[in-house]
C-alpha cells in the first residue's frame, strides 16, 4: 500500500443504514426508515417487538464503528493515515453531518464506500441520492464523493465469507458436515424494484464462488425480511420455506448482510431458527463478514488504489 501522499482520496466515508441504540430511538428510527412507504401498521409493530427481543437496540452502529477502527489501523500499517468517517442514513452521525465535517476539514476527493455488496435501488441508489442531496445542501465546499466499482466477486470478500462458512460447517457433526445444505440468504426486495436483476445476478455470482471454495455443488439462494404490502410480489423463496424444503441439516449463510444487525439476529437466529426446530431440522447460521481482516483489507486496498466506477456525487473539483 502506498504512502498517504500518493492516496487518490483525502478521506474514506463509510456509508451505511444505521440503527437505534436505545429503546427510545426505535420508533423515530422506524418512522424515518419507512417514511412514504406502504408498510402495514402490524408489520411496523412487529419490527418494534423484534428490537425489544434483542434488548431494545441494534448493534449496527457499534459494528460499523468497529469496522472503521479496523480500517484506520489497516491504512496506517500501509502508511496511509487518512480520516475514516461514518455517515448513516437513519442514525447519527448522519450522511449530511459527515460530509459537512469532511468539507470543514478541507477534503475535496472522498471515497464513498456504501456498505452493501449487492446493488439495487434500495441498497445502492438511495444512498447515492442522499449523498447527492447532502452535497447540494452544503454547496461548493462539498467534496466530490467517488464510489468503487462492484466488489462482490473480489477474492478478499469471497475469502471472508468462505472463512465464516467453514467455521459454521465445523460446528456440525462429522456426518452433517458432509450432507448439510447451503442456503445463502439476502434481504428480499419487490420484484418491481429497479436493479432487481442485477441484485439477484450478483448474489448468485458470489454464492457460486463461495460454494465452489467449500466444495459444494448444490446450494440455494433464499430471501428474508420482506416488508411492504402483502399484495406486492417480492423475491422468493423465503428463508423459512427453504429451510423446511427437505429434512437435511442446513448451513444458513447471510451473504447479503455485512454485519449481524437485527435482520440477521432476529429474522434468522430467532424466527428462522424456530421454524427449523419445529420441523426437527438442525441449522447453523454462518457469521457475517463484519470486520473480518480480508474484508478490511479489501476496503483499504480500494482506498489506496483508487478503483472506482463512473458514478460520482458531489461538487465539481
Amino acid at each position: 500500500m502506498s504512502g498517504a501522499r500518493d492516496l487518490p482520496y483525502d478521506a474514506l466515508l463509510l456509508i451505511g443504514f444505521g440503527g437505534p441504540e436505545a429503546p427510545e430511538q426505535i420508533r423515530p428510527f422506524l418512522d424515518r426508515v419507512l417514511k412514504g412507504r406502504p408498510v402495514p401498521r402490524e408489520r411496523y409493530e412487529e419490527v418494534v417487538r423484534h428490537y425489544a427481543v434483542l434488548g431494545g437496540r441494534s448493534p449496527y452502529n457499534e459494528l460499523t464503528r468497529r469496522l472503521a477502527d479496523g480500517l484506520r489501523s489497516e491504512l496506517r500499517r500501509g502508511g496511509c493515515d487518512v480520516p475514516v468517517v461514518i455517515g448513516l442514513r437513519n442514525a447519527a452521525p448522519g450522511i449530511e453531518d459527515a460530509i459537512a465535517a469532511l468539507a470543514r476539514d478541507g477534503a475535496r476527493r472522498v471515497l464513498g464506500f456504501i456498505l452493501a455488496a449487492f446493488r439495487c435501488e434500495a441498497s445502492w441508489d438511495r444512498y447515492q441520492a442522499e449523498v447527492a442531496q447532502a452535497c447540494g445542501a452544503i454547496g461548493p465546499a462539498a467534496p466530490t464523493i467517488i464510489y468503487p466499482g462492484p466488489w462482490h466477486r473480489d477474492t478478499r470478500f469471497i475469502a471472508a465469507v468462505v472463512d465464516r462458512v467453514r467455521s459454521a460447517i465445523m460446528q456440525k457433526s462429522a456426518g452433517d458436515q458432509a450432507t448439510a445444505d447451503l442456503i445463502f440468504t439476502a434481504h428480499s426486495i419487490p420484484i418491481a424494484m429497479a436493479g432487481r436483476e442485477t441484485y439477484v445476478r450478483q448474489l448468485r455470482e458470489s454464492a457460486a464462488l463461495v460454494a465452489q471454495a467449500v466444495e459444494r455443488e448444490n446450494w440455494t439462494l433464499a430471501f428474508q425480511s420482506r416488508s411492504g404490502s402483502p399484495r406486492d410480489p417480492w423475491l422468493e423463496p423465503d428463508i423459512r420455506d427453504a429451510i423446511v424444503a427437505n429434512p437435511k441439516p442446513k448451513i444458513v449463510i447471510p451473504i447479503g448482510f455485512l454485519c449481524d444487525h437485527v435482520e440477521v439476529l432476529y429474522d434468522l437466529d430467532v424466527e428462522a431458527a424456530a421454524v427449523a426446530r419445529a420441523a426437527g431440522i438442525t441449522i447453523v447460521r454462518a457469521g457475517t463478514v463484519g470486520d473480518h481482516p480480508r474484508f478490511v483489507e479489501l476496503i483499504a486496498e480500494i482506498a489506496a488504489g483508487g478503483r472506482r466506477d463512473s458514478s460520482s456525487q458531489g461538487s465539481s473539483e
